[in-house]
C-alpha cells in the first residue's frame, strides 16, 4: 500500500500546503483519493507528484466538514463514498459560520455517484470503509463543541476513516477522528479481523496534554510495533508528546509514505 500526502498544514519544498487533509492511497490496484480540502491545492500537489486524477477509482469522504470536502466543488463525476449524515448545516458554538460541505445531500447525488454507508463496508480486497464508528471506550468523544442547525449538540456520527490490510498488518487511515482514534482502531480490528497494527495515519483531533490524550498515548502503546503518523488536527502539545513518545515524524504534503 502506498500513501501520498496530496493536503497538509506543512509541505515538503515545492509543495503547498494549508489546513485540510487530502491523501491519495494506491492499494489492490485502484487509486483512493481520500478527502479532498477546501481548495483546488490537493489537484495542484497532485500534479506536482505527477498523479492524473481521472485515473482515481472512487472518493471517500471521513466527515462532513469544510476542511475535508469542500474541494469536491473541483472535481465530479465520481464514486462518492461516505457516511449519509455527511451533509447536514453544522456550526461550532456561538459563531454563525456553516462548518459543513458545500452540497446537500441531493445536489452531491447529481455531482457524483453518491454511495453513503453507515455499515462498515468492504470496498477493494484490502480495503475497508468503516461507516459509523461505535464510541465504546471511557475517555474519547464524550463532549463536543459543536451544534447542528436546529441548535442540538453535534456529535459528529458521521465522522469514519478507512483500514488497509497489509503484509505488516492494518493501517487505519482518519480524517480528523472525532469518534475518537482509539475507538476507530478497535473498531477497525473488529471489522478487518485482524489485530495486528502496522500503522495509524491521519488527524486525532487532540490539542492538549489531557486525560483523553494520555489515556490515548497510553492505548496506542500497547500496539506493539505501531507506526503511529498523527496530523492535521493535531497540535501541540499533543502534538509534541506524540512525537515524544513515538519518534513521530511530521505528515508532510507531498510526502510519499509507503505501509
Amino acid at each position: 500500500m502506498k500513501l501520498k500526502v496530496l493536503s497538509e498544514r506543512k509541505a515538503r519544498d515545492g509543495f503547498e500546503s494549508e489546513h485540510g487533509l487530502s491523501f491519495l492511497i494506491e492499494v489492490d490496484q485502484k487509486l483512493i483519493l481520500f478527502d479532498t480540502r477546501a481548495s483546488e491545492l490537493f489537484k495542484r500537489n497532485a500534479a506536482r507528484l505527477g498523479v492524473n486524477l481521472e485515473e482515481v477509482d472512487r472518493i471517500v469522504l471521513s466527515h462532513g466538514h469544510w476542511d475535508h470536502g469542500n474541494g469536491l466543488k473541483y472535481i465530479q463525476g465520481k464514486t462518492l463514498i461516505c457516511h449519509p449524515g455527511c451533509f447536514v448545516k453544522r456550526y461550532r458554538e456561538s459563531e454563525e459560520d456553516n462548518l459543513g460541505l458545500p452540497f446537500t445531500y441531493e445536489q452531491a447525488a447529481e455531482r457524483f455517484d453518491l454511495k453513503t454507508f453507515r455499515r462498515p463496508i468492504r470496498l477493494l480486497d484490502h480495503l475497508w470503509f468503516l461507516g459509523e464508528i461505535p464510541r465504546k471506550n471511557d475517555f474519547e468523544a464524550l463532549t463536543t463543541r459543536y451544534i447542528l442547525e436546529d441548535g442540538t449538540e453535534d456529535y459528529i456520527m458521521d465522522d469514519s476513516g478507512l483500514a488497509v490490510v497489509t503484509e505488516k498488518g492494518l493501517v487505519v487511515i482518519s480524517g480528523c477522528a472525532h469518534s475518537g482514534i482509539s475507538n476507530m482502531i478497535e473498531h477497525a480490528r473488529r471489522v478487518t479481523g485482524h489485530i495486528q497494527l502496522a500503522a495509524v495515519i491521519g488527524g486525532f483531533h487532540l490539542k492538549a496534554l489531557n486525560k483523553q490524550t494520555r489515556k490515548t498515548i497510553a492505548y496506542l502503546k500497547t500496539l506493539e510495533g505501531i507506526r503511529v503518523l498523527p496530523s492535521h488536527c493535531t497540535f501541540d502539545p499533543a502534538l509534541g508528546q506524540f512525537r515524544k513518545v513515538f519518534e513521530s515524524n511530521d505528515v508532510l504534503a507531498g510526502a510519499c509514505l509507503t505501509f
